[in-house]
């Protein structure tokens, strides 16, 4: 696990460096290339499933041998100019690629400095490029929910889950992770053209996202009393309200940080004009100000840091 640790500390000093030649940016075009290859819509549901499912398990063994390709090179490398250190700078600069702490904390962090300078303009157009929900029109109250739910829902998907299948698969199940959580993004819409195509890949997202979104809840918990925040209602929030979520992962970050909070998340988002009522998580003991969103933050890096402590105690420790 140092090799998640260094890689944690690389994305936190360094961040997330945007451009095409990013792995999550190709692993992004081969997907839109297999679409492109698979995809008709004059299939019928039935093979459109099928196609769907015949991308997700080229997406999914390819992005594997990828990573499994690295290490072998690392280790070449280690063998053949006795550098030992190889296969962790490989490693922790590959995994700093599949996790998001600083991105999503530098998002939250400019919309909080946007909304502290009245800047409610700047502020919707930084909010609707990390969320699909429509936003020219949101009130400041509104801008920050979307804010708050977004840095609970991605600590799932944009830093535990990778870090989870790193400590239970190292590297090469990380990538394929960020692979499969990339094809959801890409494909797992429930319209037209994806309800069916990107049902195998929805699906796949929702599994493998299981178990580190109850992690995740329960570190939301223990970060949040050590940051002094309502830990009790956390725990008490998810329970009663993390089911309500339309998925069945993002409640359980979602509904965890509301009672940490005292805010109250959902409610009714647009989608090209159209409504979409979501249920309510939380009781609004308070209303929501920009403040909010840095302690979403400080709870994501919080329940990061745990991750990490901890897995390094069970699995580093004993290797």
């Amino acid at each position: 696990m140092l090799a998640a640790i260094l890689a944690f500390f690389t994305d936190t000093i360094i961040g997330d460096p945007l451009g095409r030649w990013h792995p999550v940016a190709l692993m992004g075009k081969f997907i839109g290339w297999l679409e492109r290859l698979f995809y008709s819509a004059a299939d019928s549901d039935r093979l459109k499933f099928i196609k769907g499912a015949l991308l997700v398990i080229i997406v999914l063994a390819v992005s594997y041998a990828a990573g499994s390709g690295l290490l072998y090179l690392a280790y070449w490398v280690r063998d053949a100019y006795d550098f030992r250190w190889s296969e962790y700078a490989v490693t922790a600069v590959v995994l700093s690629f599949m996790i998001a702490p600083k991105s999503l904390a530098k998002a939250g962090q400019e919309i909080y400095a946007l909304l502290a300078k009245d800047d409610l303009h700047k502020a919707r157009e930084k909010v609707g490029l990390i969320v699909g929900r429509d936003t020219d029109k949101l009130p400041p109250g509104e801008v920050i929910r979307a804010t708050v739910e977004t840095v609970a829902e991605n600590t799932i998907d944009g830093v535990i889950s990778p870090l989870f299948f790193f400590a239970i698969g190292g590297l090469p199940l990380a990538v394929m992770y960020r692979a499969a959580n990339t094809m959801d993004s890409m494909l797992g819409y429930r319209n037209a053209k994806y309800l069916c195509f990107g049902r195998a890949a929805a699906r796949l997202d929702d599994l493998l996202n299981y178990l580190p979104a109850r992690f995740t809840a329960l570190l939301f918990i223990m970060s949040a009393f050590l940051l002094k925040l309502d830990h009790q209602s956390a725990l008490a929030i998810m329970r009663r309200d993390a089911k309500k979520h339309p998925s069945p992962n993002g409640g359980y970050a979602e509904a965890t940080v509301a009672g940490a909070l005292g805010v109250r998340l959902g409610g009714v988002n647009y989608y090209f004009g159209e409504a979409s009522r979501r249920p309510y998580m939380g009781d609004p003991s308070e209303a929501l100000s920009p403040r909010h969103i840095l302690e979403a933050v400080q709870m994501m890096y919080t329940a990061t840091v745990l991750f990490l402590l901890f897995s390094y105690v069970i699995i580093g420790f004993n290797q």
